[in-house]
């Protein structure tokens, strides 16, 4: 947790966009592979899931209090931004239709698994700091163009992307195993016996799909009000 907290400071400071999802993933990556290898996968689940509740927390605070923009220092940082802006503001975009997003979501799926599998979710844990450091950055950017904290705080994070997260971070410390036990050689029982927290992850991406179908026609008009 306070290496997580350190890491936004200290890669803001470095001044490369490169650097600070790596500084971000190291540390957890490392706890979550000796969790595993010590045959405590619980331990491990509950390590990366921490460890994405503390990303959420100190990104955002770390990018609405840095004393300048952080947008050249976020990976897709801009993009994000402003294509939820955008959506807020026009009800525009993909956020809110199930036909647009599903098909970027399955691709994403895909990518995940298929990167945790064969880099023991080096990459695909990597590419979730980066994720979760331009949504953080999105809100932060709702908070630095004036929008209520209490709105910032209770809309910023959408319910769907909070199921989105804890899904992906159960899936990559679950698929890291097939490869990690062979590297660090150490007793693996295989996928069968991951069966709960597979079950875990597949109803948390259904309910991130559901929810944001659902729910994101309205979450715009919302926040649209309370954006300047």
């Amino acid at each position: 947790m306070l290496l997580t907290a350190a890491s936004y400071p200290l890669g803001l400071l470095l001044g490369s966009r490169w650097v600070l999802p790596l500084l971000n993933t190291a540390p957890a990556y490392v706890i979550m592979a000796l969790r595993l290898r010590a045959g405590d996968r619980a331990g491990a689940l509950r390590a990366t899931l921490l460890w994405a509740v503390a990303l959420a927390v100190f990104g955002t605070v770390s990018f609405i209090l840095w004393p300048t923009d952080p947008e050249p220092l976020v990976l897709d940082g801009a993009r994000y931004r402003d294509e939820m802006f955008q959506w807020i503001r026009t009800g525009v975009g993909s956020e809110g239709d199930i036909r647009q997003f599903l098909p970027q979501h399955l691709w994403h799926l895909a990518a995940f698994v298929a990167l945790s599998l064969v880099t023991a979710s080096v990459v695909s844990i990597s590419m979730g700091a980066v994720l979760m450091n331009y949504m953080s950055y999105y809100v932060a950017s709702l908070a630095r163009a004036g929008v209520p904290a209490w709105a910032v705080v209770f809309l910023g994070w959408q319910p769907w992307a909070i199921c989105r997260v804890a899904a992906f971070c159960t899936l990559g410390t679950v698929l890291a195993e097939p490869l990690l036990a062979r590297v660090l050689r150490y007793r693996y029982d295989g996928l069968r016996g991951a069966r709960i927290p597979i079950v875990a992850a597949a109803c948390g991406i259904l309910a991130d799909w559901i929810l944001k179908a659902v729910l994101a026609p309205h979450w715009g008009p919302w926040l649209r009000g309370l954006l300047p």
